[in-house]
């Protein structure tokens, strides 16, 4: 089957490796622009355009999709590419319409849950920030709404209790490449059998903006040790004026007790900080933390 395929990010690479590995033809690979990254800000590549350079495939990098002189040239190009299908995982830019109506079978979304449960950008952080206990990866075929379109196979993924949303995203991203794999062997047969979303269950997960990322204290000690979990490194407090990013914790029985890095919750139970990483410092244990501090200030 000839594929273009659109993505971005480490969740997409073992979808295209599975379709490359199955004998399909990509014809392109679509990713965002280069971006600068890290301390330095070094340009670097998408781990969708380092796989799809190592295999030789064709990349395409237009800041949109939609508009401009990339917009044209782009669906210019898929149209004379004339692909079977169009598959998309995590590609971070919305399809306009000509783009989702040009390939026989249209264009195929690996999106990471149980549709019509966390449509949009950060499903995975929502759904263990939420406390589910069940999540999965739904192969759907796109339509012109944000993850509202027919479902295609699906299937679903136990959430543990201490499984942090960089564990679940491991395993999600496994999943997605074994459907969209199977989808690619016969896609007009799923096709044929595809199931409409309840719209009146759907639950909506936006990108995560820095801001969200702060936690609440305020709110339940279950709340912020699944909210912790859901942001695997990147929930953060302040120390006083120190801001510190939190990557794991738990819930203990006893009240605050010396020499640990605690908060008192919502509702009013203690939620004891095990590893943290003080700005501009290496990830260590709250302990070996608390021992380089003159004195106990207040966690906000």
């Amino acid at each position: 089957m000839k594929i273009i395929f659109m993505g971005t990010p480490e969740f997409a690479v073992p979808a295209l490796d599975g379709l490359v590995n199955a004998g399909h033809e990509v014809l392109a690979v679509f990713t965002q622009p280069d971006k600068p990254r890290g301390r330095g800000q070094k340009i670097s590549f998408s781990p969708v355009k380092e796989y799809a350079l190592s295999k030789n495939l064709e990349v395409f990098q237009p800041l949109s999709l939609r508009k401009g002189e990339d917009g044209e040239k782009s669906l210019n190009l898929i149209k004379e590419s004339a692909p079977d299908v169009i598959i998309v995982a995590a590609y971070g830019q919305i399809l306009p319409c000509e783009v989702l109506e040009t390939p026989r079978f249209g264009c195929v979304n690996i999106h990471a849950s149980l549709l019509p449960r966390w449509r949009g950008a950060s499903p995975i952080n929502f759904c263990i920030m939420s406390g589910d206990k069940q999540t999965g990866v739904t192969i759907q075929q796109m339509a012109e709404g944000i993850d509202t379109g027919d479902m295609l196979l699906w299937e679903s993924c136990e959430i543990g209790e201490e499984m942090t949303s960089a564990k679940l995203h491991d395993r999600l991203k496994e999943i997605g490449a074994r459907l969209i794999v199977r989808f690619a062997q016969n896609p007009q047969d799923y096709i044929n059998r595809k199931t409409a979303q309840n719209n009146s269950d759907a639950t909506y997960a936006p990108l995560i903006t820095k801001e969200m990322k702060k936690i609440d204290c305020s709110k339940t000690s279950e709340e912020i040790y699944n909210f912790i979990r859901g942001l695997s490194g990147e929930a953060f407090v302040f120390y006083g004026d120190k801001r510190l990013k939190v990557f794991s914790s738990k819930i203990v029985d006893s009240g605050m007790e010396k020499g640990n890095l605690e908060i008192i919750c919502g509702d009013k139970k203690t939620l004891r900080l095990l590893e943290i990483q003080p700005e501009g410092k290496k990830r260590m244990s709250a302990e070996e933390f608390l021992r380089g501090q003159r004195e106990i200030l207040p966690i906000r």
